[in-house]
């Protein structure tokens, strides 16, 4: 069995960012005094005076960072996602997203696998929040070069990003040099009997989840859809069309994220069933990381779940409606 490395986001993007930094001077960063969580603290190591400490003042390093875009500048924004989405939602909205400034913000720590720090800084909510903004589009990497590929892309793209790294580390799944486009999913594994569409840690459920149905007798295919806003309609339409049933994967609640997104394309375009996995409960727990994704049902095993009953939910395709085969 090939050994599953594993690396972290965060680290990716702290130093994709110093990489960036020494090629384009108007790069600058800000962080609320997290920059060691975050890792932009190998940016600031490198460009002390490109890097803006604002303490614990989310709202202010927000509106400071949309402030530095209008003087034409790169920022990138960091903080934890639950403060970057919640604590600083109004100067994200008003500052950034209604101007459509060119801010990028990188949150780290999203998701349950914060693990011991608690519910109060588990972000489960932040993807639904930045969505559902004007102008912003919604990353959440796969791994650790996928982070690295998305932090370089948005770099180069005027406008409003938001980017969830996390505090754990993940499986590495894409190769070194993936090329990350914005707005497009990546098929991971073909497969003809239901389609497992994921982001960030689910990814690498998805695909062991896709080995076991395998042995079931259940061909799934698996997709790495990083990119939640704008999500990649052309591709949901044809995992719709090509498997007639879908399974979401996220690490984040079922109401508002990578879920809400594809049950909205296919329920106004091409009805099928469609089978969320992900937090459920009102909030989370302290605990292990692995500990919570057991408890709250986001694992291998709840995908597996999920793509037998999605299987079982499909109904005889209407006569002369397509069934395309999708292929890499």
């Amino acid at each position: 069995m090939t050994e599953v490395k594993m690396k972290s986001l965060r680290d990716a993007y702290g130093q994709a960012l110093a990489e960036l930094g020494a090629e384009n001077e108007n790069i600058v960063v800000l962080d609320s005094d997290l920059s060691g969580s975050t890792r932009t603290s190998v940016f600031a190591a490198r460009f002390p005076e490109r890097f803006f400490n604002m303490g614990v003042a989310e709202q202010d390093m927000i509106s400071t960072a949309a402030g530095l875009a209008a003087a034409g500048k790169i920022p990138f924004a960091s903080t934890f996602a639950v403060f970057a989405s919640g604590r600083a939602w109004d100067q994200v909205r008003q500052s950034v997203c209604m101007g459509r400034m060119n801010v990028k913000i990188v949150a780290s720590h999203g998701g349950i696998t914060v693990g011991e720090d608690g519910p109060t800084h588990q972000a489960l909510e932040d993807i639904a929040l930045m969505r559902v903004m004007p102008n912003i589009s919604v990353i959440v990497p796969a791994d650790a070069h996928e982070t690295a590929a998305a932090v370089r892309a948005v770099a180069g793209i005027d406008g409003p990003f938001y980017i969830r790294t996390a505090r754990d580390k993940f499986p590495v799944l894409l190769p070194e040099d993936f090329s990350f486009t914005p707005g497009k999913g990546t098929l991971l594994r073909e497969g003809s009997d239901v389609a497992i569409v994921a982001c960030g840690i689910m990814v690498s459920k998805a695909l062991e989840a896709a080995e076991l149905l395998s042995a079931e007798g259940i061909s799934a295919a698996v997709v790495n859809m990083s990119t939640i806003k704008p999500l990649d309609e052309e591709l949901t339409l044809s995992l719709a069309a090509s498997a007639g049933a879908i399974v979401t994967a996220e690490e984040h609640s079922v109401i508002g994220g990578l879920g809400s997104a594809v049950a909205e394309v296919i329920s106004e375009n091409d009805p099928v069933p469609v089978v969320r996995v992900g937090m459920r409960a009102a909030v989370g727990s302290s605990g292990k990381p692995d500990e919570l994704l057991n408890k709250f049902g986001m694992t291998t095993e709840m995908v597996v779940s999920a793509a037998r009953k999605a299987t079982g939910m499909k109904k005889e395709k209407a006569p002369g409606r397509s069934r395309t085969v999708l292929s890499g």
